[in-house]
């Protein structure tokens, strides 16, 4: 059976990993990126360096993009769908905003392309151990295509429904996520006022009603759960400024859809200030020490 190659465009901290296990399944990818630093990092995980775009999708049966804005993958897929033969399958892994995420679907249809908007949960660590989760909007002969090459970058693929259907989910997931966060994070600073030790309250809320991914899993304060960034300095992990984006941009989708969200509201409000204090690239975890008060924050 003839090797299946996969371009791939955008190779950074997200994108290079998952690059890599696509590699590891046995794909050829070919990839491209605008930083020299992360094409080296490539090339040693044996993906194929290109020099453009189009060169990295050419003869590919599919492409995969991992960029920073909706700007970007709209600029992209405009390159990409002028490179590519039709029936080319074109998948776009960022999170970005809904409309975007539409428009490249555009893009794709208008050049007879299968297409699947598809961003990720998990973080570096979950693209590094191919542990993503994919929440994938589109046709269902698209995702029906795009299904086993997202199975070899992640462990979870939802579809989720029609195009930009996948970034729906995932702004809505993360709003939930930024949110609890928040939650978890102003518990652990009251308890400590109130003289109750972390461990403690960690007991009693992971097996009760306060339980939730942002406690048991990522827990914001180091010792009850050893993996989480808590134990090595709010080395993310899901930077604070990644979820500020994630936040404007459920906010951005909530005033286009008139809807209420009055708590992602104040979760972008309180992340935009720990941004605005210069701890954007700390995890998002560590603004707990912004809600413990003046003085607190590291």
């Amino acid at each position: 059976m003839a090797t299946r190659t996969i371009g791939f465009v955008g190779l950074g901290n997200m994108g290079g990993p998952m690059a890599a296990n696509l590699v590891r399944a046995g794909f050829a990818v070919r990839g491209f990126d605008l930083d020299p630093a992360s094409l080296e990092t490539a090339k040693a995980a044996g993906i194929g360096i290109a020099g453009s775009v189009p060169e990295a999708a050419a003869g590919a049966e599919a492409v995969v993009t991992m960029l920073p804005a909706g700007r970007h993958v709209v600029e992209v897929w405009s390159q990409l769908t002028a490179a590519v033969p039709a029936g080319t399958l074109l998948i776009d892994s960022s999170t970005v905003d809904v409309a975007s995420a539409r428009e490249a679907h555009a893009l794709a249809d208008a050049r007879g392309c299968p297409a699947v908007d598809a961003p990720v949960s998990g973080g570096t660590g979950g693209a590094k151990a191919g542990t993503l989760t994919f929440m994938a909007g589109g046709s269902e002969a698209a995702f029906t295509a795009a299904e086993p090459i997202l199975k070899a970058m992640g462990r979870s693929v939802f579809h989720c429904g029609a195009a930009g259907a996948g970034q729906a989910a995932k702004i809505c997931n993360n709003m939930i996520l930024g949110i609890s966060m928040i939650g978890v994070c102003e518990a652990f600073a009251l308890g400590e006022k109130l003289g109750l030790s972390q461990q403690a309250l960690f007991d009693v809320a992971s097996v009760s009603s306060g339980q939730c991914w942002s406690l048991t899993t990522y827990c914001p304060v180091p010792g009850p759960v050893p993996a989480s960034p808590a134990n090595t300095g709010y080395k993310p992990g899901f930077a604070a400024a990644l979820m500020l984006k994630d936040l404007r941009l459920a906010q951005a989708a909530a005033g286009t859809a008139g809807a209420s969200t009055p708590l992602g509201a104040e979760a972008e409000r309180l992340y935009a200030a720990f941004d605005g204090h210069g701890h954007g690239g700390q995890d998002f975890s560590a603004i707990i020490h912004m809600l413990r008060g003046p003085g607190e924050q590291p």
